[in-house]
């Protein structure tokens, strides 16, 4: 083996913002980077698309696309026909697919074994997120056991890290990793109600949470939107950067959100 060549590390790359600066941070610590996506019978398909262009932008070592249909299950809007709710809701939302990540990451450890990596990625995040439990530090933790148990490579004693870089970041903060990383996050679709052209909603809960953390970040909002949803992003990032310097005046409280 090359003692001069770059470890090997598989990284889920959805398509999304997340997967997407996730990518460029196992880059940045010095990994050769194999991303894994997988076509699951998401409704918003078309962020594989997205992954691909991400692949290529970022000059990944590998790219595959593995097939999985978990609408045989169904039990999720992304997956069943089960309406995505365009409004905040109490509890873990319809679009949590049922152990999706646990899946996911089964998936990319089997591809690790093969290729000899000891190093997955995963760009789940337990601050601005929907509540989904395989997001959180107690599942990554639980799985990072698991691997080490589960497979030949762990009983043969190679230590398997799962690495969560993002788990503890606000979508803001992301925004600006991904800028600091040069990620170029118009390529990137999150939207649950995408259209085939990768243009978003903007009412699901993925593009609220993405949107806020532009919002948040100052930065101008990138993603492309449907032609019936209004635009302001810029605006809106110049007002949010201005009240971040203006203080509230006595007796009134800063408002939430933009």
């Amino acid at each position: 083996m090359n003692p001069t060549a770059k470890p090997p590390a598989v990284v889920l790359l959805s398509g999304g913002m997340d997967s997407a600066v996730v990518v460029a941070q196992a880059q940045e610590m010095g990994f050769q980077v194999h991303a894994l996506s997988i076509l699951y019978g998401q409704r918003h398909a078309v962020e594989l698309a997205a992954a691909s262009r991400v692949a290529t932008a970022l000059a990944v070592a590998d790219h595959k696309v593995l097939e999985l249909d978990l609408r045989a299950i169904g039990g999720s809007a992304l997956t069943a026909d089960i309406a995505v709710p365009e409004a905040p809701s109490a509890g873990i939302p319809v679009t949590y697919v049922p152990a999706r990540n646990t899946i996911f990451l089964s998936l990319a450890l089997g591809h690790a074994e093969v290729i000899g990596a000891t190093d997955l990625f995963v760009g789940v995040n337990a601050v601005d997120y929907s509540g989904y439990p395989d997001c959180r530090p107690a599942f990554i933790e639980a799985f990072e056991h698991l691997a080490n148990v589960a497979t030949r490579a762990g009983d043969e004693g190679r230590k398997f890290r799962i690495h969560a870089p993002l788990m503890n970041l606000s979508k803001a903060a992301i925004a600006l990793e991904g800028q600091r990383l040069g990620v170029d996050l118009a390529q990137t679709v999150s939207c649950y109600q995408a259209d085939r052209q990768g243009q978003a909603c903007a009412r699901c809960d993925a593009c609220r949470l993405r949107r806020q953390g532009f919002l948040d970040a100052g930065l101008g909002d990138p993603t492309r939107y449907r032609p019936d949803v209004v635009h302001t992003s810029h605006q809106e990032a110049t007002e949010s950067q201005s009240r971040k310097h203006v203080p509230s005046p006595p007796g009134r409280r800063c408002p939430q959100g933009g």
